[in-house]
């Protein structure tokens, strides 16, 4: 028999000793980043990574989440491969992770949200969260919706009405030319292109509406050649990674001077291509900031990121650093990471960013919404410019979260 004072020193030091042992407290909440880390478009997703890695490392600084746990974010290589993308998911389901992030091809995410749906029906215990940083086909938040597929970027739709605001306005414009990737995200591209430009100015004539092989044309001459000919004023295009830079390079080596508007020509050498051709009519339209930084937070950021990286690169997508926050604040809020309950966390969840915007993701559809912005690339007025080539992006114009708003088809089905 133990008695009192015996019951009391054990009891004691067996609390003495649960101290001493790891916590669930200490363990990482790991997220697995799914992007081409390797081939043509491997500079595009290794910048995501290291941006990723660079927000989850100012969380811990902070704090982390839940009392004390660090975000890792843990990159996997799926060569922007579908197929490559969902033998990765596996290995993360694998590891235990929960979360997931990816954001380079609209091709890849729609295989991604189909088998993480599937996984989280078959397999209850061990669900993931899908969050979405940058795949903008708009099927993904409408006929393709899932509650556990979350975007962080304004979709094809929501850009392009922006872009087309631009080009109605311009009275001068007549003929336009369409080029893109030959998937599914190029193809919503050019199908929003058409629409809304048929509806804001029926007038202007679509010369050429041509899709391109991803990743694989390396001379883009022909193709310039063919925008020359068909006497387009201006070339719209959601190319991005290789396909942009080496559409930069083309147009540039053949003095192609007319405006391009763009989703993704900026960073990772796109703009050193560019250079002096662009100044004034390559416009981007995009999430966040540009030149001038809009607050000194993230003026500092930038600043700190940058010295991180001994100024190789910007922090050239904003929307890395509310996915990870907006992650980060619904598994405060939901107390867990469990994947259904930081869902309900972020359906509805308002978000003030860095640079002072506040977003909210709808939970209709778990599309953020959000202001868009529309850049231009040019070396006036430039605090932080792009791949040490002296020329950035300066604001021009922006379009409210409200007014940027589209509506939504989605029926989400509900755990």
């Amino acid at each position: 028999m133990i008695d009192r004072r015996q019951f009391t020193r054990l009891a004691a030091v067996l609390a003495a000793g649960l101290v001493a042992f790891p916590t669930l407290a200490a363990d990482p909440v790991r997220i697995g980043f799914i992007d081409p880390l390797s081939g043509p478009f491997a500079a595009v997703g290794t910048s995501g990574l290291r941006q990723a890695q660079f927000t989850a490392d100012e969380i811990n600084k902070a704090g982390g989440v839940l009392g004390g746990r660090k975000l890792v974010v843990v990159g996997f290589d799926n060569k922007i491969s579908p197929k490559e993308s969902l033998i990765q998911l596996k290995r993360v389901i694998g590891d235990g992770i929960q979360f997931i992030m990816q954001g380079n091809s609209s091709g890849v995410a729609n295989a991604l949200i189909d088998a993480v749906a599937k996984h989280n029906e078959r397999e209850p215990d061990k669900r993931v969260l899908y969050l979405n940083y940058s795949a903008v086909d708009p099927s993904l938040t409408n006929e393709k919706c899932s509650y556990w597929h979350f975007r962080f970027d304004a979709n094809a739709d929501m850009k392009m009405n922006a872009l087309t605001d631009v080009i109605a306005a311009n009275k001068k414009m007549k003929k336009i030319y369409i080029i893109g990737q030959d998937y599914s995200f190029g193809k919503a591209v050019a199908a929003a292109a058409v629409r809304d430009l048929s509806l804001k100015r029926p007038d202007i004539e679509i010369v050429g509406n041509e899709l391109h092989p991803i990743g694989k044309v390396k001379d883009f001459s022909p193709y310039i050649a063919k925008i020359k000919a068909s006497g387009a004023q201006a070339v719209i295009t959601g190319n991005w990674g290789a396909d942009m830079l080496n559409l930069s390079k083309a147009a540039s080596d053949a003095g192609l001077e007319i405006p391009f508007y763009t989703y993704y020509a900026a960073g990772n050498g796109i703009t050193k291509a560019i250079g002096a051709g662009g100044v004034g009519k390559v416009r981007l339209v995009h999430e966040g900031p540009s030149n001038p930084p809009l607050t000194d937070a993230w003026r500092n950021l930038e600043k700190r990121y940058e010295a991180k990286y001994n100024d190789k690169e910007n922090f050239t997508q904003p929307r890395i650093s509310n996915t990870v926050h907006m992650l980060a604040n619904a598994i405060n809020k939901a107390k867990s990471t469990d994947p259904a309950k930081v869902a309900a966390a972020l359906e509805g969840m308002r978000y003030t960013t860095i640079w002072g915007d506040v977003v909210t993701m709808r939970a209709s559809d778990h599309q953020l919404q959000m202001p868009i912005r529309i850049s231009v690339h040019t070396n006036k007025g430039i605090e932080f410019d792009m791949d040490h080539s002296g020329y950035g992006l300066l604001t021009e114009s922006e379009v409210s979260a409200h007014v940027a708003s589209t509506p939504t088809t989605c029926k989400m089905k509900r755990p």
